[in-house]
């Protein structure tokens, strides 16, 4: 199975980036990879052995799915690994450098879609993960 990788950059400490990342409030002002698309509910457990599971639906109502995982690794402020229902894991890696804090995200491909629109997605996702927490707490470089 074929990994992808995405990365970010954000201007704020990991503290910050990682209650934004977690919190059920902020997921679904964020989690949404373009403007018509919505996080309508989420709700996250955020223990080994804990789940999530996050409302996605188009803004029109065409179409909407749950997105869904079951937490297999966490240690605070540092990293996150997941596994999804049909068993592809998610290793998310948190690294704060002084003003910043970098996310490096790590999942299965899966079969369905071509790599590069997998790609695309998630980092889409992770770029207005970016920008909210930027917009609503702060940009630690300016």
């Amino acid at each position: 199975m074929e990994k992808i990788t995405v990365t970010s950059r954000i201007a704020n400490n990991v503290a910050t980036i990682w209650n934004a990342y977690n919190s059920a409030e902020d997921i679904m002002q964020w989690n949404q990879a373009s403007a018509d698309w919505q996080c309508i509910n989420a709700r996250n457990d955020l223990r080994v052995g804990g789940k999530f599971s996050n409302r996605m639906e188009a803004k029109d109502g065409s179409f909407g799915f749950d997105f869904e995982g079951q937490y297999t690794a966490i240690e605070p402020f540092k990293r996150i690994a997941y596994a999804m229902p049909d068993g592809r894991q998610v290793d998310i890696h948190f690294h704060e450098d002084h003003a910043t804090t970098d996310i490096k995200i790590i999942f299965d491909a899966e079969s369905e879609n071509p790599i590069d629109m997998q790609r695309n997605g998630w980092q889409s996702i992770l770029d207005n993960f970016k920008s909210y927490v930027e917009r609503v707490y702060g940009n630690a470089s300016s």
